[in-house]
């Protein structure tokens, strides 16, 4: 089983990117989600699952952790596959995915490609009492920088630049998660938590 890989980004297109790790070019799927904040050239970390799809193997990939379990999870819903998970996440995002399923927010599942009302009522009926904890979970992560002075500092960095304080707080919290950073980014790695954070966002810092 492949869990991780890192190298650089050689391409990226609407069904995820192809990955160079050490002259080896990986065809990983992803979430747009996900792939619109790299660019070409970037060196990255993406979780991975390897799925076995009738006589071709796919790889998938993500972001964090969270986003490959909650891809893993969505899969245990009756007539959900590899496909329609990755079109959700797509779709929504994790954290509005998650807040979808645990508010039976039929109509915002509708929106993915391939799920019609009645897949949305089955994914709420079967995932919700599973994925509430996962929600709460997600929404504690955003709420992490509260309690971290030097996470909060750069966090507040990134909102000057532009970004929401959601967008600000999750890539702060991601950065973190990949470094190992508990319970606060130490002092000296406050401008390179900075640098990775700012370089999750693929598109121009905004005025």
């Amino acid at each position: 089983m492949i869990a991780q890989l890192r190298g650089t980004v050689e391409a990226i297109d609407q069904e995820g990117i192809i990955l160079d790790v050490n002259g080896v070019g990986f065809a990983v799927r992803m979430p747009t989600t996900d792939s619109e904040r790299l660019r070409a050239g970037m060196v990255t970390l993406v979780y991975t699952h390897l799925s076995v799809v009738q006589d071709a193997l796919v790889l998938y990939g993500f972001s964090t952790q969270d986003a490959r379990s909650l891809f893993l999870q969505l899969q245990k819903a009756s007539g959900v596959g590899p496909k329609v998970a990755l079109s959700l996440l797509s779709t929504l995002g994790s954290t509005h995915l998650l807040s979808a399923i645990a508010d039976g927010d039929v109509m915002s599942l509708t929106k993915a490609p391939g799920i019609g009302r009645r897949s949305a009522q089955k994914i709420i009926l079967e995932l919700s009492d599973t994925l509430v904890s996962a929600a709460d979970a997600e929404n504690e992560s955003l709420d992490f920088t509260q309690t971290s002075p030097r996470a909060a500092a750069i966090a507040s960095g990134l909102q000057n630049f532009g970004w929401s304080s959601d967008e600000s707080k999750k890539a702060v919290v991601e950065v973190m998660k990949r470094k190992g950073y508990a319970p606060d980014v130490p002092e000296d790695k406050v401008p390179d938590v900075l640098r990775e954070a700012l370089s999750s966002f693929d598109r121009p810092e905004k005025a």
